[in-house]
């Protein structure tokens, strides 16, 4: 039984020797094979550097200039609107009126009282001229020509007393028709005919100013940074281009006319405006679009080719040659682009070699041969035709 035991012992040590020595031998003969293929060929071409206008996209949001809540100034019932919701209107136009018959009549009153003291002051004036005369001659007392001016004095403060509230009065009665302070677009109304408004009752209804209009937008800190260095200066005007969400381009161009003062610290984004004509009423306040920002002045910036960029869940790479055209894989970020280039923004610089064609083929750290564009497309002629072949053999 023991020698049983052995003899099985030694066939199971003998078997993993075996496949021990098997699978180093596989190994050496596969590293040997390796060893012996040529290193795939690829194209590589230099990170060029181009002189470009500097374009930033961001989302936005039309603004109007001017939102103007309207509210009633003074309290009565609302008489009528003479408007539709919707409409367009222009300052000066009428929208609403107040019941007017309490601020007419108060308007009357006022203006009565006007003309009453008026008419005692010129009474008062030819008194007192009278007066100054007799004074002169002692055919009156000193004292009564005092008495005439007091009087004449009195009557002219009592005059612009009665003044001040004409005018108040006359204020209160052009409240009652409430007329548009702004151009533009009214919206829904709040408070309908018949009900009693207060200056406390809150907005009538809105005006929203169409043009010209306000896009605002949030741009990265960053490319804020790279803007504001390209034009050498932070405080200067820009053209922006506004696309709307369906891809179309508006057909006028706005500028860029303000940016805030301040990072939002939630966003890491500096707030930008825009100004827009909009002759059409074609940009509706609240709407949503991209905007496309362009710098003033050219810059100098790195360029890689886009055949030459692969993207991966960490963002896009390059494979980058060193000296001894071993590849490296290196993440880089983009920017805009370039005809056929992308920007490089950081990640790689001028003269930096990198792979541009046989990208397939290319592993890190392993060496690669460099061809011609013109050899490169022989290459993959040979390959296309060789697999034309093999396929015809195994029908």
């Amino acid at each position: 039984m023991k020698k049983i035991i052995i003899i099985t012992l030694a066939i199971i040590v003998a078997a993993i020797a075996f496949r021990f020595g098997y699978s180093k031998h596989s190994q050496s003969m596969k590293i040997k094979m390796a060893m012996s293929k040529p290193a795939p060929g690829v194209v590589a071409e230099p990170v060029e550097e181009h002189s470009i206008i500097r374009t930033f996209e961001a989302p936005g949001r039309v603004t109007s200039k001017y939102q103007v809540n309207i509210l009633a100034r003074i309290s009565g019932y609302l008489e009528k609107s003479y408007f539709k919701e919707g409409d367009f209107v222009k300052t000066g136009q009428t929208l609403f009126l107040i019941e007017p018959t309490e601020f007419s009549n108060a308007e009357k009153v006022a203006k009565a009282n006007v003309e009453n003291i008026q008419s005692q002051l010129v009474y008062a004036e030819k008194q007192l001229a009278r007066a100054s005369e007799l004074v002169k001659k002692d055919y009156i007392a000193k004292s009564q020509y005092d008495n005439l001016l007091a009087q004449r004095d009195a009557l002219k403060a009592q005059l612009a007393s009665a003044k001040a509230s004409y005018g108040d009065a006359q204020r209160n009665m052009s409240y009652t028709t409430v007329k548009a302070p702004v151009d533009g677009r009214i919206g829904i109304i709040a408070v309908t005919v018949g009900n009693y408004v207060s200056p406390s009752s809150g907005p009538l209804t809105t005006i929203n100013s169409t043009n010209p209009i306000y896009v605002t937008f949030p741009l990265d800190s960053n490319d804020y940074n790279m803007l504001a260095e390209a034009d050498q200066e932070a405080n200067t005007n820009r053209k922006v281009e506004l696309i709307f969400n369906s891809g179309e381009k508006y057909d006028l161009t706005g500028v860029q006319d303000f940016h805030d003062n301040k990072i939002d610290q939630s966003t890491g984004t500096v707030t930008m405006r825009a100004t827009f004509e909009n002759p059409n009423n074609q940009l509706l306040h609240g709407e949503f679009v991209t905007i496309k920002l362009y710098s003033n002045k050219s810059v100098k910036v790195p360029v890689v080719h886009q055949t030459a960029v692969q993207e991966n869940q960490a963002g896009k790479y390059v494979y980058k040659l060193d000296e001894n055209n071993i590849p490296e894989l290196v993440y880089i970020k983009t920017g805009e682009q370039d005809g056929e280039f992308w920007v490089v923004n950081s990640g790689l610089k001028p003269g930096d070699m990198v792979v541009t064609d046989g990208l397939q083929k290319v592993t890190p750290g392993k060496p690669v041969t460099l061809k011609t564009k013109e050899e490169m497309a022989k290459l993959k002629k040979q390959d296309n035709s060789a697999d034309s072949k093999t396929k015809k053999g195994k029908k």
